[in-house]
C-alpha cells in the first residue's frame, strides 16, 4: 500500500523564496498549501502549479489555524515589515496547536541580539522561542545577502552602465531563490536528519563588487562600472521607488554589515550541494536567468530615459529621516548597538574565529 505524502504549507507562497519551495516541493510529489496575502497573478501561477492556494493574514492566528488544517509540516517566512515578531508568535502557537511534525523556519546570518535592526533582533528572538514548541521539530534557514537584490538596480545597471550599491569592498556569495528553494525543500521532503540544525546557502564563489559589475557586463553585452554609493542614496533611490519606510529603515543597515564584510565570514557553505545533491548556481547562471525575465534590462531609449529619470529625482531629493521615522514608529532603540562582525556573541554562536 503507497503511503500518502504530508501536506506541507507553504508562508509567503508567493515570494523570493515561498514560490520556489512550493515549486520544488510539487516536483517532489507532495501537496502543497500556499499561504498567500491577496488574490493577484502570482497566487493564479500557484494554482496552474497544483499548489492548493489559501489566502490569509499571517499576523491572524485564526487565519493560520485554517491554513494549517490537515497539514503537517510547514515553512515559515515572517513578513517584511513591522511586527514581524507577532506573526512568528502567532505561526508558533498554530503549529503547536495542529501538532505539526516539523517546521523550517528563514532567518537571517546577521541575527543577534543587540544590532541596530529591530528586524534582526526580532528575527533573534524567534529563533530563540521557536525550539520551545514541545511537539515541533525545527530547521532554521539562516541566509545572507540574496543575489536577487542586485537586481533592484538593474534598470540603472543596463541603461547606464553604472553598478550603484553602497557595498564598499565587501564581499558575498550570493545566493540563488532557486537553490534557497531546494534547500527549504530538502529539510521538508526528508527533515529527520536536519532537525534542530541551521544551515546557510549561498552561493559557490565570494564576489567583490567589481566582480558582480563584470558578470553584469557580460551578460548584458556592454561596460558596466561598479560605483560605490553611499547609505543616504539608497534611502533615497529606495524611497523614489516606493519601498515602504520600515523596510527601508531596516535595509539601510545592512550595508553597514556588507561594507564590514559580514557576509564573507564563513562563506561559501557547500549547504546547497549537502542537501541538494547538486552545485549550488553561480552568480553569472543567476544573471542570465534573471536578465531574460526583466523588461528593463532591454536597451531601449525609453528604458534609459527611465532609468536616468530615477536616479536623477533620488540625487536631487532631500535624504528622509530614517532615525526619526524609527523614533516615531516607537522602535525600542539600543544604547549599545553593535553590527554582526563587531559583536562577540555573534562571532561566536556562528562559529567564527576573531580573524575572519
Amino acid at each position: 500500500m503507497t503511503k500518502t505524502k504530508p501536506t506541507i504549507l507553504v508562508t509567503s507562497g508567493a515570494g523570493n523564496t515561498g514560490r520556489p519551495v512550493t515549486q520544488s516541493l510539487l516536483q517532489a510529489g507532495f501537496p502543497v498549501r500556499a499561504m498567500v496575502r491577496r488574490e493577484d497573478e502570482r497566487a493564479r501561477k500557484l494554482r496552474e502549479l497544483g499548489a492548493d492556494v489559501v489566502v490569509g493574514n499571517l499576523f491572524d492566528v485564526r487565519d493560520l489555524r485554517s491554513a494549517m488544517r490537515g497539514v503537517q509540516r510547514a515553512y515559515f517566512v515572517a513578513p517584511h515589515g513591522p511586527n514581524g515578531l507577532h506573526a512568528s508568535m502567532a505561526f508558533a502557537v498554530a503549529a503547536q496547536e495542529a501538532k505539526l511534525e516539523t517546521v523550517t523556519t528563514l532567518s537571517q546570518w546577521l541575527s543577534h541580539p543587540g544590532h541596530p535592526s529591530l528586524a534582526t533582533r526580532e528575527l533573534w528572538l524567534a529563533d530563540q522561542i521557536s525550539p520551545w514548541m514541545p511537539n515541533v521539530d525545527v530547521v532554521q534557514i539562516t541566509p545572507g545577502w540574496f543575489a536577487w537584490t542586485y537586481f533592484l538596480v538593474l534598470d540603472v545597471i543596463a541603461q547606464l552602465g553604472v553598478f550603484p550599491m553602497a557595498l564598499g569592498q565587501g564581499r558575498n556569495a550570493p545566493p540563488s531563490n532557486e537553490d534557497m528553494g531546494a534547500v527549504v525543500a530538502a529539510t521538508l521532503v526528508d527533515p529527520a536528519p536536519h532537525v534542530g540544525k541551521a544551515y546557510r546557502p549561498t552561493g559557490p564563489k565570494l564576489l567583490t563588487p567589481e566582480e558582480i559589475a563584470a558578470t553584469f557586463a557580460r551578460v548584458l553585452g556592454r561596460d558596466v562600472k561598479y560605483a560605490p554609493s553611499s547609505v543616504d542614496m539608497f534611502v533615497k533611490a529606495a524611497t523614489v521607488a516606493g519601498f515602504p519606510a520600515h523596510d527601508i529603515s531596516q535595509v539601510r543597515l545592512y550595508f553597514t554589515d556588507y561594507q564590514q564584510d559580514a557576509f564573507a565570514l564563513g562563506a561559501p557553505t557547500t549547504v546547497v550541494r549537502e542537501l541538494t545533491g547538486r552545485e549550488a548556481e553561480d552568480f553569472e547562471t543567476i544573471c542570465r536567468r534573471y536578465v531574460e525575465q526583466r523588461p528593463e534590462a532591454i536597451p531601449t531609449l525609453g528604458n534609459k530615459m527611465a532609468a536616468l529619470g530615477r536616479l536623477l529625482r533620488a540625487m536631487l531629493m532631500r535624504t528622509p529621516d530614517m532615525d526619526f521615522f524609527a523614533r516615531e514608529q516607537n522602535h525600542p532603540p539600543l544604547s549599545d548597538a553593535v553590527f554582526a562582525k563587531g559583536s562577540q556573541e555573534w562571532r561566536s554562536s556562528h562559529q567564527l574565529h576573531a580573524n575572519g
